[in-house]
């Protein structure tokens, strides 16, 4: 087994402590009163109320209120400086503390969810040693073994940084340092224009840096459709950001915190940006490594995700995976899903029907105007093939976007040329991210598009407009 040490035995052990496997947890010990564990090496609850999620959103609605702060005189408020966006201006301090006031309170609700339910959590980095073994060290270097009945996998993933000449070295920050940066960068360089990288740029933006984003395709927000990443990119090049896409990094120079040089070439042409900061959000990569799998008969996909079946099942019988470590999509939400799978198989409710695949994949992009998107894109249909009748209205149809002073966006919703179900609905505006549970409800239910027409909406809210976005869908030829 490849350690001495007598192994100490439960009933559920979770390598991991995020969305998935901490409700898996506590749930298994509260309603089946089994002996359950988790093994975590760094945060109470993973990253998502940590490092990811939370804090991100608390600091990019900071960003919002600089830049309401810096129109102010809009809203009869008188300004105190002339610019919102002089770089020094903001007290990044007091937006840092903002967010760790915040974590520490989320901190505070995880340690009780796992007194409560009584699981036991244990400290330290585990790797499997054997079958439904692992070795856990903690900081001190003090190992100790632990075997499960059953395992859940629930390692996440991690920021990628490539093999850039020069990247490594320039030690770039990725979100979770970002975050705690308590002075602001005179000018940040992005490196990719995907949902990380646009909602950090824009943040750092409204806070008052210079911010270049690049990006090697021909646009941003490659996977969604063309108008809702031109629409994007022009709010973004209104308030400052620079974009170079169609770029490629050949070179990276310099230390990020101080100073930094980005070299490579644009649509062909030499390209070089200086800055103070850089950081990295071209993609993750699952924790799948250094975990021990090895040691196990759990087998990875090409792309290192543990593989897994409709019901999180791994090639090891009694052991699953969960959350982005499975290759589940990268959203806290689906890791919660991902608990309900895994629950509803403890519990001996796991059927032939799919439930990985087929489910809903609902998202917010968090910028401002925010990008809300569930079911088929535009581009996606037409790629497939599949037939479609298209909605198209601006955002100033939802007359709540105009008392806001907030009508940039539009929302658009696809339905099927053969009957009137939805397959797919995208928005981009003011908040429009709390639009999707309507919408969500009426594809999963499988209704006709009509009953949102038909439906009461109180006005004037958001909401309302998906009347009228439904409301213009053409009729069946």
């Amino acid at each position: 087994m490849g350690s001495k040490i007598e192994a100490e035995h439960y009933d559920l052990l979770t390598l991991g402590s995020g969305e998935a496997a901490k409700f898996i947890a506590w749930t298994i010990a509260a309603t089946h009163g089994k002996r359950c564990a988790v093994i975590e090496r760094q945060w109470y609850g993973g990253s998502c109320p940590n490092v990811a999620c939370l804090p991100s959103k608390n600091v990019i609605h900071s960003a919002k209120v600089h830049q309401l702060s810096s129109h102010g005189e809009d809203f009869g408020i008188p300004q105190a400086h002339e610019s919102g966006r002089s770089a020094g201006k903001t007290n990044m301090r007091a937006v840092v503390q903002r967010k760790k006031d915040m974590v520490a309170g989320l901190t505070a609700m995880q340690e009780g969810g796992f007194k409560q339910s009584g699981v036991g959590f244990i400290w330290g980095d585990g790797k499997f040693v054997d079958h439904k073994t692992i070795e856990v060290t903690n900081a001190d270097g003090q190992k100790r073994v632990v075997k499960g009945d059953t395992i859940i996998i629930c390692t996440g993933s991690r920021a990628i940084i490539s093999d850039v000449p020069g990247l490594k070295e320039a030690k770039p920050l990725t979100h979770v340092e970002l975050l705690e940066l308590e002075e602001l960068p005179s000018h940040l360089i992005v490196l990719g224009g995907g949902y990380v990288g646009l909602e950090f740029a824009q943040a750092m933006r409204s806070f008052g840096s210079a911010v270049t984003v690049i990006d090697k395709h021909e646009r941003v927000l490659v996977h969604e459709d063309e108008d809702v990443a031109a629409q994007l990119q022009e709010v973004l090049l209104k308030e400052g950001v620079v974009f170079s896409t169609s770029t490629s990094v050949t070179e990276v120079s310099g230390t990020s915190g101080e100073s930094v040089t980005v070299r490579g070439t644009a649509s062909g042409e030499a390209f070089e940006v200086k800055g103070s900061h850089l950081l990295c959000a071209t993609g993750r990569v699952p924790n799948t490594d250094n975990i021990g799998l090895e040691a196990t008969g759990i087998k990875l996909t090409e792309k290192g995700h543990v593989a897994v079946d409709e019901w999180c099942r791994t090639s090891e019988d009694g052991v699953f995976a969960v959350g982005d470590c499975s290759g589940s999509p990268y959203f806290t939400h689906i890791g919660y899903d991902d608990f309900r799978i895994v629950n509803d198989s403890l519990s001996g409710m796991s059927t032939s029907e799919p439930r990985r695949s087929t489910r809903q994949v609902p998202f917010t992009l968090f910028t401002d105007p925010e990008v809300a998107h569930v079911g088929l894109r535009e581009h996606e249909a037409q790629t497939k093939g599949i037939k479609y009748r298209l909605a198209k209205i601006p955002m100033s149809a939802f007359l709540r976007s105009r008392t806001l002073g907030e009508t940039d966006g539009f929302a658009k919703a696809l339905a099927s040329a053969e009957d009137d179900t939805i397959l797919g609905f995208t928005a981009i505006g003011p908040g429009v991210g709390e639009l999707l549970p309507v919408v969500q409800l009426a594809m999963k239910k499988k209704l006709p598009y009509s009953e949102i027409v038909d439906m009461i909406f109180t006005h004037p809210t958001l909401s309302e407009g998906l009347m009228f976005v439904f409301g213009a869908v053409p009729p069946r030829s």
